[in-house]
């Protein structure tokens, strides 16, 4: 295979899930604020913050204001991570490529694509926007079902494999981590009642039910990151990303290095985590984590995109 084509196949795959992951945290967080009072302090500055986007929102859009933050997460072509700019860069990541994808799988991104570029503009009203962002999470899962029901788990396959699971166990703890800033302060208790935002970060990743299946405690904090950082079955936890990751690079030729840098990810993950759960450290440790991840991305890069250089 060649080192372009595979790096199309990882990023169309990183592109997807990030718009997936976008119009994921856009649908819970919309439903989230309306049963929020305003002492809270949570608004959707909470979402750029997610995403790392905070300077270029700031560039962009110097005032500010609800509006302005849900069209640059939305349809900003100026924002790289918003959900418009990403289908369009999946989209021809997979142009590029479509002959060693299903031509289902091709069909599917184009319309997704296109219904992005359609509908996204429209979403006015909250219930509209449901419906649109809900559109877009169910065609991008049904997407991903595709790819791994019709297409042959070669080379090609499991470069979109570790491209989706990159992104997102680092959505993962980018969730995690301003969630706990905001959450686990002082005035937490008082402030969120019900644990109302810790349940909107595990619906974010489709968790809730998980949770309370497997975990069987009420919504805590601690029980919550654990879930979501530690457990080696729930697709979306960072553990199981990881796996998925060592799985796919093991079977890729030349993967010493990059799976080095996943098996050190593996034992952060397991070992790192202490049993009191404070917000510094907790911060801390999502930090160093997206600094592993980036390191994973620049080995995954010299391996096999970038072949004249030395990983």
């Amino acid at each position: 295979m060649l080192s372009r084509v595979a790096e199309r196949m990882y990023w169309g795959a990183r592109y997807l899930e990030r718009a997936e992951n976008t119009a994921r945290l856009v649908r819970v967080y919309d439903a989230a604020l309306m049963d929020l009072p305003p002492e809270t302090g949570i608004g959707w500055p909470l979402l750029v913050d997610i995403c790392g986007a905070q300077a270029l929102f700031a560039e962009r859009f110097p005032r500010g204001g609800d509006t302005e933050t849900l069209k640059f997460l939305t349809v900003d072509n100026g924002n790289p991570g918003s959900i418009l700019a990403s289908l369009e860069s999946a989209r021809e990541n997979f142009r590029t490529t479509r002959d060693l994808c299903p031509t289902e799988a091709w069909r599917s991104v184009n319309e997704l694509c296109l219904f992005g570029r359609k509908e996204l503009p429209k979403m006015a009203s909250p219930r509209r926007r449901h419906e649109v962002l809900s559109s877009i999470v169910r065609q991008a899962q049904q997407l991903t079902g595709l790819l791994s029901g019709t297409m042959s788990h070669g080379d090609a396959y499991h470069f979109i494999r570790l491209g989706r699971n990159l992104e997102r166990a680092d959505m993962t703890t980018r969730i995690i981590d301003v969630a706990a800033a905001t959450l686990m302060g002082a005035h937490a208790a008082e402030a969120r009642p019900d644990n109302t935002l810790w349940m909107a970060v595990l619906k974010s990743l489709s968790g809730y039910q998980m949770y309370r299946q497997y975990v069987r405690r009420r919504i805590r904090d601690e029980d919550v990151v654990r879930f979501l950082l530690q457990d080696p079955l729930f697709p979306r936890a960072v553990a199981h990303c990881l796996l998925e990751l060592e799985a796919s690079a093991v079977l890729l030729p030349n993967h010493e290095e990059p799976l080095r840098a996943v098996l050190r990810l593996q034992r952060i993950v397991s070992e790192q985590l202490p049993e009191d759960v404070s917000e510094a450290l907790l911060h801390q440790l999502m930090d160093d984590l997206q600094l592993e991840f980036a390191a994973v991305h620049t080995r995954v890069a010299a391996t096999w995109f970038l072949p004249g250089e030395v990983a």
